[in-house]
């Protein structure tokens, strides 16, 4: 085992344990109601490295829904499916200064298509263009491509929180009529809905974050199998999605504070990896007004720190 391991696992408990205090500053979200049912102030953390060594301390196996941190990887799909130019003629690269829900510039900036695939209004325009027959298809085929990614064939809908954002996506119901009366969205938005929620709602663990945030570190290739998952040049784009965008409108503090290529998630879950060495999953459901873990920022920014990981 390397030192770094040894340091980590050491460490670990007293770093979650220091930021655990964070969460109470924050609020699990309500929005959507199965949400609110999560615990406020817990916190665990898994980091995988590439001979398949790991760390975890707090509440790691806590099961929560995947919610944006599976843009990642739907954005994935679309370009191993379609290619970067239909994918870009539908979404656009750059962030957005906005909350992660708002569809303010849609009708602002022309040509009317989302900023980037990881606001609400870029993901649902990413769901419609996963490839199959049917929505049931193609949600199935994301489920098993995350699957794949994660090493475990056990992944599953919540199908409570599945009909909890189905019943309540009002706004992210408006977001996707609008792509489609500006001719944006093709498809029925009620099926392309249904997909982009079924990807939100695929429970997870933090170990499940770390091994698939590992195949992102290692440019697409799982290290622990030796199988190629993922081209090059898409976990090339996926990452700088991430490091530019994947904290929403706080994507810029997060970079300078902590330096890490990540995605958040309204469940409270972070997906982060350090380039070539670490896959990180971590979960906080208390969220701060950006829509980010609280205390699970406030872990990545100690350990990203004490470890020297910044790639800046």
């Amino acid at each position: 085992m390397n030192i770094e391991i040894e340091k980590l696992r050491k460490q670990l408990p007293e770093w979650v344990k220091s930021s655990v205090p964070h969460s109470s500053t924050g609020k699990v979200a309500s929005y959507i109601p199965e949400l609110a049912k999560a615990s406020h102030d817990a916190l665990g953390i898994t980091l995988l490295n590439t001979k398949g060594e790991f760390a975890s301390a707090g509440n790691f196996e806590m099961c929560f829904t995947m919610q944006s941190i599976s843009k990642v990887y739907t954005l994935i799909l679309a370009l191993m499916d379609n290619g970067e130019d239909i994918v870009f003629s539908k979404v656009g690269m750059e962030p957005t200064g906005d909350n992660f829900n708002s569809m303010l510039k849609l009708e602002l900036v022309r040509p009317g298509i989302p900023f980037n695939p990881f606001i609400n209004a870029g993901a649902i325009m990413v769901s419609s263009l996963i490839h199959g027959n049917s929505q049931k298809e193609k949600s199935e085929r994301i489920l098993q491509f995350f699957k794949e990614l994660a090493n475990n064939h056990n992944l599953k809908h919540d199908e409570d929180v599945f009909h909890s954002e189905l019943e309540s996506g009002h706004l992210n119901r408006s977001i996707a009529y609008f792509l489609k009366g500006n001719g944006v969205l093709d498809g029925d938005v009620e099926e392309v809905l249904k997909i982009y929620f079924c990807h939100c709602s695929i429970l997870v663990n933090c170990a499940d974050l770390a091994r698939m945030a590992l195949v992102l570190a290692c440019d697409g290739t799982d290290p622990l199998t030796g199988k190629e998952l993922i081209p090059q040049r898409v976990v090339q784009i996926a990452k700088t999605f991430m490091t530019t965008c994947g904290m929403y409108n706080a994507s810029g503090e997060f970079a300078i504070q902590v330096g890490l290529p990540a995605k958040s998630g309204v469940s409270g879950g972070i997906l982060a990896l350090v380039p070539g060495r670490y896959g990180i999953g971590v979960i906080g459901p208390s969220l701060n007004d950006k829509g980010n873990s609280q205390a699970g920022i406030e872990l990545l920014e100690t350990i990203s720190q004490e470890m020297k990981w910044s790639i800046f």
